[in-house]
């Protein structure tokens, strides 16, 4: 196996064409990861595939139903290792392997324990030439929540939060609705759209009485396939059980999943709502087994909407992986309420420094991406 393979221009142009496509399946594939596959004879691409949906075929075996007998001697690029397991599916590595390619580039080598080199020696081990490492940053960037559960064991989490210019989520009479405008809030269901979770504390539940759902009418744009709209898990922490089933959240019937130190057994819930007890961490659900367990449970990314204590607690825990702010041109004031609430910090050396990915204009407002920059604990006064 080769991994210090010289590629060229040739090669970057379909393993670009193959990370697009596995960019189709990013609202449908969970547990799965997002995967493209090109396969490529006489400079000529005779088939092409992603994987739609879990229990359904990769996206080596979708681009060979394409390719046919056109398959035998032509090359595949691949943004992920070919599987060499039986799970619901046969494994790609042996399909590839019998359709007669002669050519497999990887652009990474897949870190589920179960493949984790094994497609690319079935491969090798055939005779079929075999190389990965092309265009590896895009393609991992496909499946950021597949690897952090596989190398981790736990899910990918990205905060939402919502402010305006001088950070304030609401006013002081607790009023937020609305600080962003509708291009943003519809920007927001397509990011929910793509999650396994939608994650939130009860007071988010109660005081804004949320859905937490995707809204299709309000999606900004068509998704890429025509599989049924899939919602995310709507995941709650509930220390103190206060949440009731009359809550518009329940009117909803989508899975939902309800952490607690104790489960209230006076309610009578929906079918579709699970508790799950873990324990407890100064008397609240410790969140650090809450994101274990989702893991788990194969969830790869959540989606964090949550109010400022609870997304405090998840910085000051360094749960959090990527933050998305949504910005509005608005000025609220001094008095108005904070994003994030954590103990005070009595050094500048301990802020939470970030890094901006990305700044882009969302109708009136301004979304920015941004990860931590180093990890640093926090020194807050007792």
């Amino acid at each position: 196996m080769q991994s210090d393979c010289v590629f060229n221009q040739d090669d970057e142009m379909y393993m670009a064409r193959a990370i697009e496509l596995a960019k189709k399946g990013r609202f449908t594939t969970t547990p799965n990861p997002n995967v493209g596959c090109v396969l490529v004879k006489n400079n000529e691409i005779v088939g092409e595939g992603f994987h739609q949906l879990a229990g359904q075929g990769h996206a080596e075996v979708n681009a060979l139903a394409m390719a046919g007998s056109k398959a035998k001697g032509a090359t595949a690029y691949v943004t992920l290792e070919p599987c060499s397991h039986y799970g619901r599916t046969p494994p790609c590595a042996e399909g590839l392997k019998a359709a007669g390619v002669v050519k497999v580039i990887a652009a990474m080598v897949d870190s589920n324990p179960q493949v984790a080199g094994k497609g690319l020696k079935i491969l090798s081990d055939a005779g079929i030439e075999v190389a990965y490492g092309l265009l590896e940053a895009q393609a991992r960037a496909l499946n950021l929540g597949f690897f952090k559960r596989m190398e981790h064991g736990l899910p990918y989490v990205t905060c939402k939060m919502a402010a305006s210019i001088d950070g304030k989520t609401a006013l002081n009479n607790g009023q937020s609705k609305w600080i962003t405008g509708a291009a943003a809030r519809q920007d927001v269901q397509l990011y929910r759209a793509q999650s396994c979770a939608i994650l939130t504390g009860a007071d988010t539940v109660l005081v804004d009485d949320a859905k937490l759902n995707v809204r299709k009418n309000e999606l900004p744009q068509a998704l890429p396939t025509q599989l049924p709209l899939r919602q995310p898990v709507r995941v709650i922490i509930d220390s103190q059980n206060r949440l009731t089933p009359n809550l518009a959240l329940f009117a909803i019937e989508s899975e939902i999943i309800i952490f607690t130190t104790k489960v209230d057994k006076s309610q009578h819930w929906p079918h579709f709502v699970k508790h799950i007890v873990v324990t407890a961490s100064n008397s609240k659900v410790d969140l650090t087994a809450v994101l274990k367990k989702l893991a788990k449970l194969q969830f790869n990314t959540v989606w964090l909407e949550a109010g400022a204590t609870l997304a405090g607690k998840m910085v000051e825990l360094d749960l959090i992986d990527e933050f998305i702010f949504y910005l509005a041109p608005k000025l609220i004031g001094c008095d108005g309420k904070s994003l994030v609430n954590f103990p005070e910090l009595i050094s500048m050396q301990n802020t939470i420094d970030l890094t901006f990915n990305e700044c882009t204009r969302i109708g009136d407002d301004l979304r920015i991406s941004a990860v931590k920059s180093s990890l640093k604990p926090l020194e807050t006064k007792e």
